[in-house]
């Protein structure tokens, strides 16, 4: 029985899941919810995830919801690469990294890149939100660019899951924004991100994949 992903081919969120997915080899069956009629704010959508949000997954009856622990999962279930290592060292350097992106990337990235995604689909944007929040990201980039100078990954030489998190607000910026430019290291990591297989698939939105 494939995974079934439940989400929007275009939210930012689902595709972070679908990447895992894809990196991991696991065929998905992608069920649409349409969030602009609000099918997922209805009593029988909230009985799997509460707070009417996307995406979730069912893996044989096993529901779970966050994308960030739905990729841990994910990778644990199907540990087809090492995007969490076992290694005592390694994985508290993974775990280092997953708690920079929450902390350090995704405040300021995710608000900027949803402004991003707005305007590219003319649904708005605000610029002053998109200029205050690239703003506050360049501070933290610093910090970044300190740590991918060290090594060719967050977590490490390796690809870890602490790296696909950063997608994918970080393509939306990297997209529509120059700050990334600015930093050799981190412009260098950035494109190696988006220029997986894994993201690539599915740079026209989510389908459901029954093979790789």
């Amino acid at each position: 029985m494939v995974v079934k992903l439940y989400g929007a081919p275009l939210s930012t969120c689902t595709r972070r899941v679908a990447t895992i997915l894809h990196e991991l080899q696991i065929p998905f069956e992608l069920i649409f919810v349409d969030v602009r009629s609000g099918n997922n704010k209805t009593e029988a959508y909230k009985k799997n995830q509460p707070f009417g949000m996307i995406p979730y997954i069912d893996d044989n009856g096993f529901i779970l919801f966050e994308s960030r622990a739905i990729g841990r999962y994910l990778a644990a279930m199907y540990p087809r690469h090492d995007l969490i290592p076992n290694d005592a060292k390694k994985n508290a350097l993974f775990e280092q990294a997953a708690a920079v992106e929450q902390a350090n990337f995704d405040p300021s990235a995710a608000k900027a890149g949803w402004h991003l995604y707005a305007r590219r689909l003319g649904w708005g944007g605000n610029q002053a939100e998109i200029d205050e929040s690239l703003h506050i990201l360049e501070q933290r980039l610093e910090g970044y660019e300190l740590m991918l100078g060290k090594t060719q990954y967050l977590g490490g030489n390796e690809l870890t899951l602490a790296d696909l998190f950063h997608l994918p607000y970080a393509a939306i910026i990297a997209e529509d924004s120059v700050v990334f430019e600015r930093f050799p290291n981190i412009s260098r990591w950035v494109k190696s991100l988006t220029n997986r297989p894994s993201w690539l698939a599915y740079e026209n939105g989510v389908v459901s994949t029954a093979s790789y």
